[in-house]
């Protein structure tokens, strides 16, 4: 009875595993085999030139400008996603009267396509908010922000700020009702300020969810692609020309496919590195460690 129910379970995860191999597993190894190549991604022949793609990633100059850019927003994603989702979900955790309102309307953006968004804020920043700008006399807004190498990346992150919160938010405010309003009175007769008490007896029940946010942001930063493709195609002058964008480009606008394989699997290993040293450097805080 335990082999078939055994065997039932595996059955059950079958389909799921065939789905991953096909459309994950696949086209990973697929795409490593193809970094060994010198395929232009049209033609069928194709050479086996083993590590050199990989060695001439670190002497492009454009790939280390690119990097800087991707490096730079992630950090900067994942840093105010957190501090501004926390916030939020504190907030919206102690509002008791049009609770549904509040987390319906911050939602509401996450619903939408990435590359909808950067379209509808492409068409903001060009003329809705030059308009503005004029209207109460601000220098700043008058002008395109994303055509101003000064403020583009700022639009960007403001953009992606806009609709990455809600998943965030809603994650850290189911982990905030996970938290026993045992300790936390506990806490308080103990004397502790509001402060000790977040610390002491709040944040080690959002650990879990504190990694989960910080990888998926992470990821999403180092792979960033619709937002930029939408409102600033890489411009000004490759200002903001991501490594996800930069993949793209060299795959179906260069037609160098196999060197866009060998730096895809590149950011794939920088992903895991970031993801292990990030697991492993808080989970140490969890409140069942």
């Amino acid at each position: 009875m335990k082999t078939i129910d055994k065997y039932s379970h595996f059955l059950f995860t079958l389909p799921a595993l065939l789905l991953y191999s096909l459309f994950f597993i696949y086209p990973m190894i697929n795409g490593f085999l193809y970094s060994l190549t010198d395929w232009d991604g049209l033609s069928t022949d194709k050479q086996f030139v083993g590590f050199t793609n990989y060695w001439k990633l670190v002497q492009d100059d454009r790939i280390v400008d690119s990097l800087g850019f991707t490096f730079k927003y992630a950090l900067a994603l994942v840093i105010a996603t957190v501090i501004l989702a926390l916030v939020i979900a504190l907030l919206l955790n102690r509002i008791r009267r049009f609770q549904s309102f509040f987390r319906t309307s911050y939602f509401f953006p996450a619903v939408l396509s990435m590359i909808t968004v950067g379209l509808i804020w492409n068409q903001l920043f060009a003329h809705a908010i030059p308009d503005i700008g004029k209207a109460i006399g601000s220098e700043m807004l008058s002008r395109n922000l994303l055509s101003d190498p000064n403020w583009v990346f700022y639009g960007i992150l403001f953009v992606s700020l806009w609709q990455g919160l809600a998943i965030p938010i809603l994650l850290f405010l189911a982990a905030l009702q996970s938290v026993p309003k045992d300790l936390l009175e506990a806490a308080s007769l103990d004397g502790a300020s509001l402060f000790q008490r977040f610390r002491s007896v709040v944040m080690p029940f959002l650990i879990p969810v504190l990694n989960m946010i910080v990888i998926l942001t992470a990821k999403s930063g180092l792979t960033a692609f619709d937002y930029i493709v939408a409102m600033t195609g890489g411009g000004p002058g490759r200002m903001t020309e991501s490594v996800g964008l930069l993949v793209y480009n060299f795959a179906f606008q260069e037609f160098k496919f196999s060197y866009a394989s060998a730096l895809a699997m590149v950011i794939f290993v920088i992903i895991g590195i970031i993801s292990i040293v990030q697991i492993r450097s808080l989970s140490r805080y969890e409140v069942n460690a």
